[in-house]
């Protein structure tokens, strides 16, 4: 499935313990390819649609009709392999030890796709609850909480109606990862 429009989390957990990641536009799936079958972990799998999403079920027709067009289906090949690379800067963001460094680089992170420049901040139009935060980051709700607070008050990160907003430069480990590029309004 290819989603055309929307944000839904994937959660993918062993032993009550979760990794999860964001999915939204242009982003490629395969959830009946039994995702949770794995022949030496017990996976616990699952999907939550955090925004009304539409998707595009590219079945066997639909790639027996792209077999003329070898360019649709490279950029097909694109879009999976950056995902690829979104879930290696995730899994770097994750292994930070501090929480809120967590945090400022995973919205930062998140900006560099969804993000909007603005003369005196970058808007990050998502909305994102603590709980689902606390996912991507690999941390507890309250946690987050905690950590979001100290960020707003060094002024890094505010957040107003469900929109983020986030001042300053982005945080100089995730420059190591992959160069954010932030489209301008």
């Amino acid at each position: 499935m290819l989603v055309l429009d929307g944000l839904l989390i994937r959660r993918v957990g062993i032993d009550k313990r979760f990794g999860a990641e964001l999915l939204g536009e242009g982003d490629l799936l395969r959830p009946w390819h039994g995702e949770d079958e794995s022949p030496t972990l017990p996976l616990t799998t699952g999907r939550r649609v955090l925004q009304p999403t539409r998707v595009a079920v590219l079945d066997e027709r639909f790639m027996r009709m792209l077999a003329p067009f070898p360019q649709v289906i490279g950029r097909l090949m694109g879009r999976a392999v950056q995902r690829s690379r979104n879930l290696a800067v995730n899994m770097a963001i994750v292994h930070q030890a501090r929480v809120d460094v967590r945090l400022h680089m995973l919205l930062w992170h998140l900006a560099g796709r969804w993000g909007r420049v603005r003369r005196d901040c970058v808007v990050l139009p998502l909305r994102l609850t603590h709980s689902v935060l606390a996912d991507l980051v690999a941390a507890g709700r309250p946690t987050v909480t905690s950590a979001l607070a100290q960020l707003a008050r060094r002024g890094l990160v505010e957040t107003t109606d469900g929109v983020w907003l986030l001042t300053g430069e982005p945080p100089g480990e995730l420059l190591g990862f992959a160069r954010v590029h932030v489209p301008r309004d």
